[in-house]
């Protein structure tokens, strides 16, 4: 697989690189990089996140992978995107137009994982509306099926919960086991 630069990615405008290729059998979607992410160029980069932390407890890598080595989920069939790829900060910092629902949509059909899954409500809210609970939802796009996870960041620690990151592990494992 081939990742677009940081160089590139800058030109274009882009915060972080997508994870995305054919044959993926999971990626996350957050709402956008936050600001350690975005200055070190890496998906959730912030030491108080738990993203990468929840992956290894949940079965998804074999060991906990650091930020900068975000490209290598791709090993594990998993992807990485954001619905604003364009902006960064929290999420009440963002402009409304900066998640690009439609944008996502095409790259997932592009792409057709067997899961998407939001790693916030928020991200969650955007594309679904409502207020999606956590697990596995009804909604679909394509063939790629949708689950809710609490958010791992350390603002949101509140509502953490490995619980739902478990039972993805769980059906990613199903899905993955011939």
């Amino acid at each position: 697989m081939s990742l677009p630069s940081t160089e590139a990615s800058a030109r274009s405008g882009v915060i972080l690189p997508d994870v995305l290729q054919p044959g993926l059998a999971l990626v996350f979607c957050g709402t956008a990089a936050g600001r350690r992410s975005a200055a070190e160029r890496a998906y959730y980069a912030h030491p108080g996140n738990l993203f990468w932390r929840a992956l290894c407890e949940a079965g998804l890598t074999p060991r906990q992978l650091a930020p900068a080595e975000f490209p290598q989920v791709a090993r594990y069939g998993i992807g990485l995107t954001d619905l604003a790829k364009r902006h960064f900060g929290n999420d009440n910092e963002l402009p409304r137009e900066a998640f690009d629902v439609p944008a996502l949509i095409v790259r997932i059909e592009r792409h057709g994982p067997r899961l998407l899954a939001f790693t916030s409500k928020n991200a969650a809210h955007a594309v679904l509306g409502g207020s999606p609970g956590y697990g596995l939802q009804v909604e679909t796009i394509g063939d790629t099926q949708l689950f809710v996870l609490p958010s791992p960041s350390g603002q949101a620690r509140g509502h953490w919960d490995i619980g739902p990151w478990l039972a993805l592990g769980d059906l990613y494992r199903a899905a993955n086991t011939p």
